[in-house]
């Protein structure tokens, strides 16, 4: 249950009114207000920009109503913005929105009301609380905030508590609330399993490797399945890292955060699926068994690889999971990895890199992405650039021959390890707000997992 949404819909005689306008509702709602209201608002100098408020006292000097600037009736990140912002107390929406609108105004405010406070002594703010809006669709706003709660907690928590068993066990607990399977392969058992890709990266560590794979759902039920890139912390391995470069490397567990919560979403939705969820966690560490430039890794689909560079492992322990996620002919592959440097400088921290070997796939995740707010763009999968994967001594190497074209190269690189029939995504994220926004705090975030979920909802329709 989200805490600072209560439980009873529509207002009461405790809680505030709170006014979502436009830039052009403005001055037709203040003409319908007295003289003394439309001098104070004209002096606070509200101009109803996204995000924006005005708190307007009553007759008795007291808080009587906030008005609350939005682009739109549905605008997410502006009701994001209230709950750190408004004095602590009770509110509710004085409007009459429709369905959409009022789900994504009580689902901005619960991101709003993130928090990352495992290891703080006491609290740091105390947040403003609405009451549901009665025409809010409360079981998506639940699932959409607990999932993005979860791929935030996992991201945060730093690696000294988030290696791969507490990866493992994290998948364990959402195993268990929605009785699904799961099945975890430790240390040398990769090798017994054919996994060698995984086990090479991880087996540097003192904490063992493992795949995470977690089944749910009617077995009769269509395929889905997720991969996640589960690298607890990347030193970089004897390609060290700079201390600059390994500074946020809790993160690059956040491709397999974010499936979590799309696995989250998809149990509590109840979607009419069989749903697998693959994740090689590992730790790329440096010690006297670490993997080594030049080192050529069989893989689980009998492609040997030449290593380029040992801080390229992400696409290595991918490669083993997507070689297991086609054994099954799923009827879709998604895969979530923050994979490459070079999709970041492509396109900035906030919009995800989506690859794709099916156009109507494709087009329609990024209607799904702009439905949602939930932005990615999809970069191309260009084959003339695959010879520069090609190595003198084994099948590929794990990065190109040049500087360029890197989130391509991871990509293609992939490709090869997912069959052509499948439609396949891979999604290049950043997993982290390098700054905060309006219900987006600094720290590890949910990118395009919305979007996934909306259009895996739409094609396989609601719940059972």
């Amino acid at each position: 249950m989200l805490t600072h949404l209560r439980p009873k819909a529509g207002a009461d005689n405790n809680s505030i009114p709170l006014t979502p306008l436009t830039k052009d509702d403005l001055e037709g709602w203040l003409a319908g207000q007295p003289s003394t209201v439309g001098t104070w608002v004209t002096a606070t100098g509200f101009k109803a920009e996204s995000g924006k408020t005005a708190l307007v006292p009553d007759d008795d000097g007291r808080l009587g109503r906030v008005l609350v600037g939005v682009e739109a009736e549905a605008d997410l990140w502006a009701y994001g913005a209230l709950p750190a912002a408004l004095p602590p107390g009770s509110y509710h929406i004085d409007a009459d929105l429709d369905g959409p609108a009022a789900t994504r105004a009580a689902l901005g405010w619960a991101l709003g009301c993130y928090a990352f406070t495992r290891y703080k002594s006491k609290p740091e703010k105390s947040f403003a609380t609405l009451v549901w809006p009665e025409t809010a669709d409360r079981d998506s706003v639940e699932r959409t905030a607990t999932a993005t709660y979860l791929v935030r907690d996992l991201i945060n928590t730093p690696a000294s508590d988030m290696g791969p068993e507490e990866l493992a066990a994290a998948a364990e607990a959402l195993g268990a609330e929605f009785k699904a399977e799961v099945n975890i392969t430790v240390g040398d058992d990769l090798l017994k399993q054919n996994y060698p890709a995984i086990h090479a990266v991880g087996r540097a560590s003192t904490r063992a490797p493992r795949l995470i794979d977690l089944t749910w759902g009617d077995t009769s039920a269509r395929k889905v399945t997720l991969v996640g890139k589960g690298v607890c912390f990347d030193t970089g391995g004897l390609d060290i890292k700079p201390s600059s470069g390994m500074l946020l490397m809790k993160k690059d567990m956040g491709g397999a955060a974010h499936v979590l919560g799309i696995a989250r979403m998809i149990m509590m939705a109840g979607l009419p699926v069989r749903l697998r969820v693959l994740i090689p966690a590992v730790e790329n560490s440096v010690s006297g068994d670490s993997f080594r430039p030049l080192d050529v890794l069989a893989t689980r689909k009998g492609l040997s690889v030449e290593v380029g560079n040992t801080d390229a492992e992400g696409r290595l322990v991918l490669c083993d999971a997507l070689a297991e996620a086609v054994n099954d002919n799923p009827d879709l592959i998604i895969d979530f990895a923050t994979l490459t440097g070079a999709a970041r400088v492509a396109l900035g921290t906030e919009l995800p890199a989506l690859f794709c070997n099916d156009n109507g796939f494709a087009d329609a995740l990024l209607q799904a992405a702009e439905a949602e707010a939930d932005p990615m763009w999809r970069l191309p999968l260009h084959q003339p650039y695959a010879k520069l994967l090609e190595s003198k001594v084994a099948d590929l190497n794990s990065v190109g021959s040049g500087p360029y074209a890197g989130a391509i190269l991871a990509a293609l690189f992939l490709e090869r390890f997912v069959e052509k029939t499948i439609p396949w995504a891979h999604l290049d994220v950043m997993a982290w707000n390098t700054s905060g926004k309006p219900g987006r705090p600094e720290g590890g975030e949910a990118l395009g997992m919305r979007a996934i979920f909306s259009y895996l909802e739409s094609r396989y329709g609601k719940s059972r």
